[in-house]
């Protein structure tokens, strides 16, 4: 709970750009994520692509905290490696 605290804190004192960048990627990942554009690969693939920008933001944030960086950088890479799967299914 501390750690949500300290994010939420830390977001809303993020310059307009960045809490612009969170939030767009944010909602096209859950957009585009849903089951009306389930057959359409490439709103999929850029859902991913979204959720991929949304972790690398964040893990740059936080790089000075090792094993969240390296978490958030792993999940961004697996979300780049998901998009391109979902391109050529």
């Amino acid at each position: 709970m501390q750690r949500i605290k300290f994010m939420v804190k830390q977001f809303l004192k993020e310059p307009l750009w960045f809490k612009i960048l969170i939030s767009v990627t944010l909602l096209i990942s859950i957009i585009f994520s849903s089951s009306f554009f389930s057959k359409y690969a490439y709103f999929q693939s850029c859902s991913k692509l979204a959720a991929a920008i949304f972790f690398c933001a964040y893990a740059i944030k936080f790089r000075r905290n090792l094993l969240t960086s390296v978490v958030l950088f792993t999940s961004a890479v697996i979300s780049i490696f998901l998009s391109i799967l979902t391109i050529y299914k």
